[in-house]
C-alpha cells in the first residue's frame, strides 16, 4: 500500500494535477447526486460518507510527516461533494414553490411581477403574484394572454383582475421528456395557465417605472421597428436578448443547422462586446499622449470593458450562459491587466463555481451544460502545445496566415460539435450534424458584421442617422437565416436519438472532464469512457410503447415504417414528444389505420411480434361505457391494457394494466417489450418537491 501511495503521488505530480478545477467538478457531482437520488436518507448518506472520508483523510494527513498531496486533495474533494448536496437541498427547500393540487378555473386578483412578449406565438406571458382564495397564501403564476387582450400598462407593478385556467406545472410527459415541473419549482411558480375573456386593469404600474425589463422591451421594439421579419427578430435578440419574435420555423432551422447558440446571448456575444469595448477605449485613449504617459491604459480599458459587459449581461436578462460568459470575460480582463495567462482552466472553474453557488439547479439544465462544455473544449484545445505552435506568429504571407486561422476555426468548431452532441441528444433527442461547417461561416458573420452593425445603428439612431445601417443589418441577418436553412435542409442534417440513459451520459461526462482537465499522456485515458458511452448512446433502444402521463396519447414504435399513434394531433406537444423519443421524423400513422390492428368504437387491439413472442395490446379509444364482463374477458386475453380512465378490478391483463390509477401514480411510461422492462417518470423523480407535491 505504501508503494502504491508513492506511485500515485508521483502520478499526480507528473500529470500536473490542478486541484482547483476538480474541486468544482466534485461540487457539481454533489449537486448532480442530489438530483439523481430521490430520497432524503440517500442525500444524508452521501453527506455523511463524504464528511467521514474527509475526516479520515485529514487525520491521516496530519499524522504523516511527508504530508502527501493526495490526502489533502481527498479532503477538499470530499468536502466539495458534501457541500454540493447540502447547498442544492437547502435551495430547494427555500425557493421551492408547491404546485396547485389540480387543474382549476379561477378568478385572480394579481400583481404583475414580469412580462415577456412573444409576438411569434401571438401572446404575452405574464408572471403574476396572487393569493390563494382559501388560505390567503401568496402564489406565483405564469399566465399567457393573447395579443388582442394586451395593454401597454400590463407591465411590472400593475395590478390586474382576470379569469384563468390554471394547471400545475407539468412533469415529463414521458420518460426522458422535458421536466417543466422541476424548473417551475426553482422558479417559484405554482401554476401556469391562460387568460379567459377580458382583463381588467385595477391599478396602473408606477409612473416612474424604469427597469431593466422595460429598457429591454423598448430596445427590442425599437430594433424590430427598423428591421422587418425574422432578421429584425434576430437583431432584437442580439441587442436585448429578446427571442420572442423569432418564428418557429426559422428557430428550428437555426437549431438543426447547429446555429441556435447564436440566438442565446452567451460567450460569443459577451466576448465580442467586451473585446470591442476594450480595443475601442484602448485605441481611443492612446491618441492622447499626456494620458498615455501618466495612466496605465490597459487598466482603464479593462474597467470600461467590464462595465460594458456587466451592463450587457443585465440588459439581456442575466441568463446562466450570459452570467457565465460575463464572469469569464471579467476574469480574462483581470488576467490581461495583470499580465497573466487569460485562457486557463482555472478561469472556467471559477466561473462555473460562481454560477453553481448562486443557481445550483442550473447544473441539470442544457444551458449550463452546453455553455461550459463549449468553453471547456475551447480552452483545453487551445492549451495543447502543438496547436499553440501552429498558431504562433511567423514570417508568412497574409494568405497563409488566414488559411491557418480558418483551419483552427474549423477544428475548434468540430471539437465543440463533438463535445456538445451527446449533451444535445440527451436533452433534445436531435442534433445538427453540419454545425461545424455552418459555424465556420456564421460565427464570423455575426461577430464581425452583424453585431458591430447593430451597435453602430443604435449609436447613429441617437442623431436619427441609423436607417442605412439598419438596412445592412437586415441583409446580413437574412444571409444568416439563409445559411441556417441551407445546412438544415441538407440530407442527413439531423441526428435523432431515443432516450439516452444516465449511465451513458455519466460515462461521457467523466471521460470528457478527464480529457479536458488532465495534462500530458494520462489525459488520453479519458477516451476509453467516451468511446464506451458513444457505443451505449448509439445502441440505445427505442421504446416499443410510449404512454403519456394522462393516457390519452400513445406511440407504438419498431412495428411499422412510421410511429403508430392513437390520435391525430399533428404539431401537438404530446405527439412531438412521442416522435422525438421514438427517434422518428416521418409522419405518424393512426393505429386504427394500421393493418396489424383491429378496432371498434371503444378499443383497438394490436398484435406486436417481439423475439418469438406475440404481445396482445388493448388500447382504449375513448371513455364510453363498456359492459364490464366483456371488458374483463378482453383484458384476460391481453398482455397490456392502456386506458385514460379508471378500469375495474376485474380487468386483469397478463402483464400490465396502465389505466388512470397507474398513470396517476407513475406518470408517463415507456415499455421495452423485448426486455420486459417498464420505465416510468416516477422512478426518475423520487421524493423531490416538484414530484412529491404532485402525488
Amino acid at each position: 500500500m505504501s508503494s502504491f501511495a508513492g506511485r500515485f503521488e508521483g502520478f499526480l505530480e507528473a500529470a500536473a494535477f490542478d486541484r482547483g478545477p476538480w474541486l468544482v467538478v466534485a461540487f457539481a457531482a454533489g449537486i448532480g447526486a442530489w438530483f439523481y437520488f430521490g430520497a432524503a436518507w440517500q442525500w444524508l448518506l452521501i453527506i455523511a460518507t463524504s464528511l467521514s472520508v474527509a475526516a479520515l483523510a485529514a487525520i491521516a494527513w496530519k499524522t504523516r510527516d511527508d504530508r502527501p498531496y493526495s490526502h489533502a486533495a481527498l479532503v477538499s474533494l470530499a468536502l466539495a461533494i458534501a457541500l454540493g448536496v447540502a447547498l442544492v437541498w437547502a435551495r430547494s427547500s427555500i425557493v421551492g414553490a408547491e404546485p396547485i393540487p389540480a387543474p382549476r378555473f379561477e378568478r385572480i386578483d394579481a400583481r404583475i411581477l414580469g412580462r415577456e412578449e412573444q409576438p411569434a406565438e401571438g401572446r404575452v406571458r405574464l408572471t403574476v403574484a396572487a393569493r390563494e382564495a382559501e388560505t390567503g397564501q401568496a402564489l406565483a403564476y405564469r399566465i399567457n394572454i393573447p395579443l388582442e387582450n394586451d395593454q401597454p400598462l400590463f407591465r411590472e407593478g400593475a395590478r390586474i383582475r382576470l379569469s384563468a385556467r390554471l394547471m400545475p406545472p407539468s412533469p415529463p410527459i414521458v420518460p426522458g421528456a422535458y421536466n417543466f415541473a422541476r424548473r417551475a419549482w426553482f422558479d417559484g411558480l405554482s401554476a401556469t395557465g391562460s387568460a379567459v375573456g377580458s382583463i381588467e386593469l385595477v391599478e396602473p404600474p408606477p409612473p416612474s417605472e424604469l427597469s431593466l425589463a422595460s429598457i429591454q422591451r423598448r430596445l427590442s421594439a425599437h430594433v424590430r421597428s427598423h428591421v422587418d421579419g425574422t432578421a429584425g427578430a434576430i437583431a432584437a435578440t442580439l441587442a436585448s436578448g429578446d427571442r420572442g419574435a423569432i418564428p418557429e420555423a426559422d428557430e428550428e432551422a437555426m437549431r438543426d443547422s447547429g446555429l441556435t447558440h447564436l440566438l442565446s446571448i452567451s460567450g460569443l456575444h459577451v466576448s465580442a462586446l467586451i473585446a470591442a469595448a476594450y480595443l475601442l477605449v484602448l485605441k481611443t485613449l492612446a491618441l492622447w499622449p499626456w494620458l498615455v504617459l501618466r495612466v496605465r491604459l490597459p487598466l482603464v480599458a479593462a474597467a470600461a470593458a467590464a462595465l460594458a459587459g456587466i451592463g450587457y449581461t443585465l440588459l439581456t436578462g442575466a441568463e446562466v450562459p450570459t452570467v457565465r460568459s460575463c464572469i469569464g470575460a471579467l476574469l480574462v480582463l483581470v488576467a490581461l491587466a495583470l499580465g497573466r495567462e487569460p485562457l486557463s482552466l482555472r478561469m472556467v472553474a471559477i466561473a462555473a463555481g460562481v454560477v453553481l453557488a448562486l443557481w445550483p439547479e442550473s447544473l441539470v439544465g442544457p444551458s449550463f451544460q452546453m455553455s461550459f462544455a463549449a468553453v471547456l473544449a475551447i480552452v483545453s484545445l487551445h492549451n495543447v502545445q502543438r496547436l499553440r505552435d501552429f498558431l504562433a506568429p511567423r514570417e508568412e504571407s497574409w494568405g497563409r496566415r488566414l488559411a491557418r486561422r480558418m483551419a483552427v476555426l474549423f477544428l475548434t468548431g468540430m471539437v465543440i460539435e463533438l463535445a456538445l452532441m451527446p449533451i444535445v441528444l440527451f436533452h433534445f433527442h436531435r442534433a445538427g450534424v453540419y454545425g461545424a461547417a455552418a459555424n465556420l461561416i456564421a460565427i464570423p458573420l455575426v461577430t464581425f458584421v452583424s453585431m458591430p452593425l447593430v451597435a453602430l445603428a443604435l449609436v447613429l439612431d441617437l442623431v436619427g442617422a441609423g436607417a442605412p445601417v439598419w438596412w445592412l443589418v437586415g441583409h446580413s441577418l437574412d444571409l444568416l437565416i439563409g445559411i441556417a436553412h441551407l445546412f438544415a435542409d441538407l440530407p442527413g442534417s439531423v441526428k435523432l436519438a431515443p432516450r439516452i440513459g444516465m449511465g451513458a451520459m455519466a460515462l461521457y461526462l467523466a471521460g470528457a472532464l478527464w480529457l479536458a482537465l488532465w495534462q500530458g499522456r494520462p489525459r488520453l485515458w479519458g477516451l476509453a469512457p467516451i468511446a464506451l458511452s458513444a457505443a451505449l448512446m448509439a445502441s440505445a433502444p427505442v421504446p416499443d410503447i410510449l404512454i403519456t402521463r394522462d393516457g390519452r396519447d400513445i406511440g407504438v414504435a419498431n412495428e411499422a415504417e412510421a410511429l403508430l399513434v392513437l390520435r391525430d394531433s399533428e404539431g401537438g406537444y404530446a405527439q412531438d414528444n412521442l416522435l422525438e423519443l421514438a427517434g422518428s421524423e416521418d409522419a405518424p400513422v393512426l393505429i386504427s389505420q394500421w393493418q396489424g390492428s383491429r378496432c371498434s368504437d371503444q378499443f383497438c387491439t394490436l398484435r406486436l411480434e417481439r423475439e418469438d413472442r406475440t404481445w396482445i395490446v388493448l388500447v382504449a379509444r375513448n371513455r364510453d361505457l363498456v359492459e364490464e364482463r366483456a371488458l374483463a374477458a378482453a383484458c384476460t386475453q391481453s398482455d397490456i391494457v392502456i386506458a385514460d380512465r379508471y378500469l375495474p378490478r376485474s380487468c386483469q391483463p397478463r402483464w400490465l394494466k396502465a389505466d388512470r390509477r397507474f398513470l396517476d401514480r407513475e406518470g408517463g411510461t415507456a415499455l421495452y417489450l423485448s426486455q420486459e422492462r417498464i420505465e416510468t417518470v416516477a422512478r426518475d423523480q423520487g421524493a423531490h418537491g416538484w414530484w412529491r407535491a404532485r402525488r
